[in-house]
């Protein structure tokens, strides 16, 4: 019983903490990869689970050009079709070009539907 009793508090405050992570993270995130830094801010209201007026910032570590679009999260939908379950990432488009940011730290740029870049990187705290 006293097992049950502990693997339950240790759910409820991995949970909690996990939520506050989360909501601490999704108005601002910088990911830096080899070649680029990309900050990606949410300018929708805190805890909105989806969010269609996301900023993408990305910096070209090399020659230091910057692009600057608005874009949205992606979310995998739950068994209903239609709410969101599990956050994906962000997307973004320019012309032909979508950039697509991943939740695990992968940028991934594609002109129509050929990968142009593919860059894997870490969130900054």
């Amino acid at each position: 019983m006293k097992f049950n009793l502990l693997i339950t508090k240790f759910f409820i405050f991995a949970t909690t903490w996990f939520w506050l992570l989360l909501c601490s993270t999704a108005l601002a995130r910088t990911l830096i990869t080899k070649n680029f830094k990309i900050t990606i801010s949410s300018n929708c209201q805190e805890g909105q689970v989806s969010c269609n007026n996301v900023s993408y910032e990305g910096v070209d570590l090399n020659t230091g050009k910057s692009i600057k679009l608005i874009g949205k999260t992606v979310h995998r939908t739950c068994g209903d079709g239609i709410t969101p379950c599990q956050f994906i990432g962000y997307e973004f488009r320019n012309g032909n070009y979508r950039y697509i940011v991943t939740e695990d730290g992968t940028l991934l740029v594609y002109e129509a539907e050929k990968l142009l870049l593919q860059e894997s990187g870490t969130w900054e705290r």
